[in-house]
């Protein structure tokens, strides 16, 4: 297949350059040119003078949105031959078979992205042929409110679907790639002058609270909930229970987050990310509960050079298992307890060459399947581009241990909404149910519960059934994970850490 992608020739964009050597490299493609025309509608060059002011204000590298002399396009200004597919860029083609229009909440052309972000959507992009739907996903940021980090993850995504959407087409299989109902699309803006200075001085001014507010306080700081589960569990109830939560206590100078309690030899513990501020880095804990609670405080049982989180304990085969995140060592490793709660050896890893976040496994249909998003590859970023949060992909084994093979719809879903998991996925009422984290306005701001509605080496689909979000029963405002074990089930959401502690205050 020869592919032309239709772009901006005057003012390239590394996110370009990053599609055309992704497109190149999918088997199957044997051709990759451009279409280089000028565009007198292109970016403004005040949108370019606010990414250099975020960038300098908020200490940003310059990925996708970072612009490159016309030179760049130059190994793939070929001579003209007949494409099998047109990828219009720039929204000016009129529609149909072969030509795939990039729209941004129903927009054609790249620069709809700057409309959505300004009208602070959650932007969904769709790839159209002949007025159909060929992909659909919606596109996720680590850093709300950052112009220039919304552009530079929404392009680094659409590089992931509009490779998937090619793969897909040449494997003849179509797409799983979807998203949830998209809301109603923002208005269009342009930054005229007065606009971009009243856009910087709020953005001054929420630097400037937002440095306060660490001078003051410890950010972020997370904090877990726990209570004995007697009754109907949060995915039955579907809200809070009327009982409210216990919180498990911390120092203030660290935080406990992602708790995963699991019952092992007569006892139940509770394992979680501890994240000391003055260090910077996390480590895996675990503290017993008793008939009373916790039995002391968390006790670390498992270090590596690299961030850990997201302790992911089962047992098998008499065992107890753990796949913490480990997404800033690019590989998903599997360790076993060899004194339990501690003694931990890594048994192998599941996959490498990923940043993969928060890794869930689940046996079904035979198979061992782990669910995680992942980050996007682009040149110039080595830990990946794109979000954390909105691209869930799948892999599966016959066997826990792995040999793990990729799933040949990755990603099977694009949404910061409905894509990271937020715990284990629990069977009921003879379907499985899959807490996720709404990432959608930011990083853990609720959760959801999503119902597999298919998983097999084929495919697979989930539908959102419920959503539960920080409130009197649980204040603060983010709410990030949900685990059941022992008798137990647990929470965690933000808290407030004062760096400065009263006398006489714990």
């Amino acid at each position: 297949m020869h592919v032309r992608v239709r772009l901006d020739g005057a003012e390239p964009r590394r996110w370009q350059i990053a599609l055309l050597q992704r497109i190149a490299d999918i088997p199957g493609i044997q051709a990759v040119s451009v279409d280089a025309i000028p565009v007198p509608d292109g970016w403004p060059d005040t949108i370019e003078l606010l990414f250099r002011l975020e960038a300098l204000i908020q200490g940003l590298p310059r990925l996708g949105s970072e612009r490159l002399p016309p030179t760049a396009l130059n190994p793939w200004r070929r001579p003209d031959a007949k494409p099998d597919l047109v990828l219009d860029l720039c929204g000016d083609l009129p529609a149909g078979p072969a030509i795939w229009q990039l729209a941004y909440d129903d927009r054609l052309g790249d620069g709809a992205l700057l409309a959505s972000l300004l009208a602070g959507a959650v932007p969904r992009l769709t790839l159209i042929e002949a007025g159909n739907v060929v992909a659909e996903g919606r596109l996720g940021t680590d850093r709300p409110g950052i112009l220039l980090a919304g552009v530079d993850d929404a392009l680094a995504r659409t590089v992931t679907l509009v490779a998937a959407a090619l793969r897909h087409r040449l494997m003849g299989t179509g797409t799983s790639l979807s998203a949830a109902p998209a809301g109603p699309s923002g208005p269009a803006r342009t930054l005229a002058g007065a606009e971009l200075g009243r856009r910087a001085a709020r953005m001054l001014a929420g630097a400037v609270v937002h440095r306060l507010y660490h001078l003051c306080y410890r950010a972020p700081h997370w904090r877990c909930g726990w209570r004995r589960l007697d009754g109907p569990d949060l995915i039955d109830l579907g809200r809070h229970p009327e009982s409210g939560w216990n919180t498990l206590p911390d120092d203030g100078h660290r935080f406990y987050a992602d708790p995963f309690p699991l019952a092992f030899a007569g006892s139940t513990h509770v394992f979680v990310e501890e994240f000391p501020h003055a260090t910077g880095k996390a480590i895996i804990s675990a503290v017993r509960f008793g008939p009373d609670g916790p039995e002391g405080t968390p006790v670390p049982v498992l270090e590596e050079p690299h961030h850990l989180s997201y302790p992911f304990v089962f047992e098998r085969d008499g065992a107890a298992w753990m796949v913490p995140e480990s997404s800033a060592s690019g590989t998903v490793d599997l360790y076993r307890a060899t004194r339990y709660p501690g003694g931990w050896v890594k048994e192998a890893t599941l996959l490498s060459g990923v940043v993969a976040s928060d890794a869930t496994l689940i046996e079904h249909g035979g198979r061992w399947w782990i669910f995680a998003t992942v980050r996007d590859a682009i040149p110039d970023a080595p830990a990946g581009s794109g979000s954390y949060h909105d691209a869930l992909c799948l892999w599966s084994a016959p066997d826990f241990r792995g040999p793990y093979t990729a799933h040949p719809a990755n990603p099977v879903l694009i949404d910061p909404a409905t894509a990271r998991p937020a715990g284990r996925i629990v069977a009921r009422g003879g379907r499985l149910i899959r807490p996720v984290q709404d990432c959608a306005e930011g990083y853990g701001r609720a959760l959801g519960l999503a119902r597999i509605d298919r998983l097999d080496p084929e495919g697979f689909g989930q539908t959102l059934i419920g959503r539960i979000a920080p409130g009197p029963a649980w204040s603060g405002s983010r709410l990030h994970t949900l685990n059941a074990g022992g008798g137990l089930e647990c929470i965690d959401g933000s808290a407030r850490a004062p760096r400065i502690r009263m006398p006489g205050r714990s």
